[in-house]
């Protein structure tokens, strides 16, 4: 079978189709021409304004999926409804429970200033209300008629007391009532005793009355009182009431069009007039050296605006990207300060989060980052689900505290939510949350890959350029450009493929830049591509050298000449971070007798994976097609990779596998020359892998080392021929005859390559071709399955022996020919 021409081993790309000496002449694009079938689903999602219909980004990490969806909503925040400015006020019926006003965008700031404004001035206000002439004179007007009217009414009892006989007189202990002789003066006690008894008991009824009507007048002065205060609130009220009216009123005027403003300006109308005096008294009294206020006390600090979101006048709607969602940083937070000794606050220590931030436009979270996040996956989905936004602490949500905290009314809410994340993690939402679905009803599903023609070679050319001229990077020559669109085909693994991993080109087209600069070019020509790509792969070639360094020091076993029996080379990948490589490993398989099983060394020790099992069953069920329907198959074969001390997954051993054990079977050798990649069916069909070009260039690294001698090579499935992107000294190598790469499409393909025989598949009558592989193998069964029959047979003779040799004994040592001898003879 002829190898593959160099041709087909890389698929270069023509500078010359671009049609531009750099990409300095090239025009700009982005992303969204890579994906657009995803961008139609986010379009599909922005479109519709029902609930529910939020949107989650799938694709793989590096993709650009975080630049492609801020240029898409970049360019949506001009369009719909502008979202509103959010302030929290003081709720004069439940302070605990501030309020929330919806202002237009641009409105919020301009009211927060005016009551700024407003309680700034409301205390020189008040003082001078309370200090002007006029109020003064009222209040003294009041307290002197108040104080004339308890004179008066004394008076009146003292002179009802004086034609009675009896004086009312003031001591330290309050008044007295005494019996009188003459105008001025009053009896003593032995004077008293003097007087008739009638005159004696008409005075002490006398005293008695008076002191009832005394007692009358004291239970009055309280109440008087009372309503003396009440009339001065009054007149405090009616003072503040027309100076506080002409600042609410211009304060109305401003905001005249905003109903929910106007019924605040009047509940702050009608507080100021209520606190009166008191908010003189002590304007500052809950506030620290910071300006912090605190509840529960009274202070025009309460008149103030908490605005939580200001958006542009514009109308352009938001934007957000939180890069740490938490559930704090979502629904928001009520910040503590420290006061005597005391955690307290107000509803001026309430903060936004990133769903009020993001209200009414976009709100861009990591699916990953949200989900690793305590109580925040649940925290937004209750927010979405009640369309409103409630600040929950985490104190509340595990029940730990037992302080009165705020309640700030929940802010409704309407905006997109975009999650951007893995596919797995999508998949796993989607099943294991009922929710979900109901919550992202839209996917965009980003290609990994897209298809490689000359015009979309020729968009990924404008992407190139885009990129380098956004970074400010030098223009790319057109084989600079070349290069990397070929590496976009290697990225992608696959010649007729291009990747959509935007982010290992940027970082390549950095490094060939500074190779460029230091080279004083003006260009990042092809060979500065070239040195970024070399240093990318001296950067992480360590633990392959090592595994390499380990074969040609003969401490792993890998033979690169020669031949031998049930020995065979397959090639491992390896994956590390960002870059891949691939080794050789010698499988081996034995056979002995048996009954028909297949062992997997790898299985038995739990070193292989499932599909790696998977593999090894399907050889056993080819030899049962293949052979079995002829005879029972009477075998027991092991397979193993050699010197594996990890685990094994992945089926693109299988087809080596089979050759070891074939060979094994033929007592055929199998040339060592080679390495063999590819899966087979049952039918021996070779299926395509995963890895080729890593895989033929890791075979030809240890071949260089030890040097090439025209015989060595890779055997491929022919699927595979699509996915060769190889380096250029392989492809030198190759096309100076010195490596081969062999494309096979079933087992028996691959045998007449790896043993110089012919395979001999079997005909309509079952016969193989004499000397092939397939007869060997077919002889080798059968002197099994004659070895198994003579054991057998030699088994069943032995135990036939014994059971004759038991018979003959069984007439001398029987109970019926012992019970009539004599024991002592």
């Amino acid at each position: 079978m002829p190898a593959l021409p160099s041709e087909r081993l890389h698929t270069a790309c023509d500078p010359s189709t671009f049609g531009v000496a750099s990409t300095a002449e090239l025009s700009d694009t982005d992303t969204s021409q890579l994906h657009p079938r995803a961008v139609e689903a986010v379009r599909l999602a922005l479109d519709i304004r029902d609930g529910g219909y939020n949107l989650f980004v799938l694709g793989e990490a590096g993709s650009g999926r975080h630049a492609l969806i801020s240029h898409l909503l970049a360019a949506e925040r001009g369009h719909g409804p502008a979202a509103a400015d959010w302030c929290y006020v003081w709720n004069f019926s439940h302070p605990s429970r501030p309020s929330i006003l919806r202002l237009p965008c641009g409105r919020g700031a301009g009211f927060r200033d005016h009551m700024q404004r407003f309680v700034e001035e409301l205390i020189p206000a008040i003082g001078a209300v309370f200090e002007s002439d006029d109020y003064r004179a009222r209040i003294g007007a009041l307290q002197e008629e108040a104080k004339q009217r308890e004179e008066e009414a004394l008076r009146a009892l003292g002179d009802e007391a004086r034609r009675l006989g009896v004086a009312l007189l003031r001591t330290p202990h309050g008044f007295a009532f005494m019996p009188m002789k003459g105008e001025d003066d009053t009896l003593s006690k032995e004077e008293f005793d003097q007087l008739p008894e009638a005159r004696q008991q008409e005075l002490g009824e006398h005293i008695k009355v008076l002191r009832d009507r005394m007692q009358q007048l004291m239970s009055e002065f309280p109440r008087w009182r009372r309503e003396l205060q009440k009339q001065v609130r009054e007149a405090g009220q009616d003072a503040l009431g027309t100076t506080v009216g002409h600042m609410i009123d211009e304060l109305k005027a401003r905001h005249a069009d905003l109903p929910a403003v106007l019924e605040h300006l009047d509940a702050v109308h009608r507080d100021v007039i209520a606190s009166g005096e008191s908010l003189r008294a002590a304007p500052h009294a809950d506030e620290d050296s910071e300006g912090v206020t605190y509840s529960g006390t009274i202070s025009v600090q309460r008149y103030q605006v908490n605005l939580l979101v200001e958006n542009p006048a514009t109308g352009a709607r938001p934007l957000v990207y939180e890069d740490h969602p938490t559930l704090q940083n979502l629904v928001g937070r009520i910040d503590h300060v420290v006061h005597m000794g005391t955690l307290v606050s107000n509803f001026t220590l309430i903060r936004a989060g990133a769903l009020h931030r993001a209200n009414g436009g976009f709100l861009v979270l990591d699916a990953l980052k949200l989900l690793s996040q305590p109580y925040a996956w649940e925290g937004l989905k209750r927010a979405l689900m009640a369309d409103k936004v409630r600040i929950e602490s985490l104190a509340e949500l595990v029940g730990v505290t037992g302080t009165v905290q705020l309640e700030p009314e929940p802010v409704p809410l309407e905006l997109k939510i975009v999650l951007v994340g893995e596919r797995m993690l999508y998949y796993l939402l989607s099943q294991l949350d009922p929710e979900f679905p109901a919550l992202f009803k839209i996917n965009a599903d980003l290609d990994s890959e897209i298809e490689r023609t000359a015009e979309s070679s020729a968009r990924y050319a404008r992407l190139i350029a885009t990129l380098a001229r956004r970074q400010g990077l030098r223009p790319l020559s057109a084989a600079a450009l070349a290069r990397l669109i070929e590496h976009a085909a290697r990225l992608a693994g696959d010649a007729e493929r291009l990747s959509t991993r935007i982010r290992p080109l940027d970082d390549r087209m950095h490094e060939a830049a500074h190779f460029a600069a230091a080279a004083g070019s003006a260009l990042i020509e092809r060979e500065h591509v070239e040195a970024a790509l070399e240093a990318h792969h001296r950067r992480n070639e360590r633990i392959g050298r090592q595994y390499l360094d380990a074969i040609l020091r003969g401490q792993m076993l890998v033979d690169t000449s020669g031949s031998h029996i049930g020995q065979v080379n397959g090639l491992a990948v390896v994956q590390l971070g960002e870059s891949s490589f691939a080794h050789p490993v010698r499988i081996t398989a034995t056979v002995r007798v048996g009954e028909g099983e297949i062992v997997d060394i790898e299985r038995e020790v739990h070193l292989a994976g499932p599909i790696h099992s998977k593999g090894v069953l399907i050889l056993s069920s080819f030899l049962a097609a293949r052979f079995g329907w002829m005879m029972p198959l009477s075998l027991k074969a092991s397979l193993v990779f050699e010197q594996s001390y990890g685990g094994v997954e992945g089926d693109s051993a299988s087809l080596a596998e089979l050759a070891a054990l074939l060979s094994a079977l033929a007592r055929t050798p199998l040339r060592q020359s080679i390495a063999v990649t590819g899966s087979v069916n049952q039918y021996g069909a070779v299926q395509p892998v995963g890895g080729i070009n890593e895989k033929i260039e890791g075979f030809f690294a240890l071949c260089t080392a030890r040097g090439l001698d025209g015989a060595q090579g890779v055997l491929i499935p022919r699927a595979n021929v699509c996915n060769l992107m190889l380096h250029a000294d392989v492809v030198e190598a190759v096309r100076a005859g010195q490596f081969h790469v062999w494309a096979v499409a079933d087992i028996d393909e691959a045998l007449e390559l790896l043993t110089g025989l012919p395979a001999g598949a079997p005909g309509e009558d079952g016969t193989m071709a004499e000397g092939s592989v397939g007869q060997r193998a077919l002889s080798g069964l059968q002197k099994l399955a004659r070895m198994r029959r003579e054991a057998g047979r030699r088994a069943g003779g032995a135990s036939g022996a014994a059971r004759r040799e038991g018979e003959a004994r069984a007439p001398e040592d029987s109970p019926e020919n012992s019970a009539g001898k004599d024991p002592a003879g």
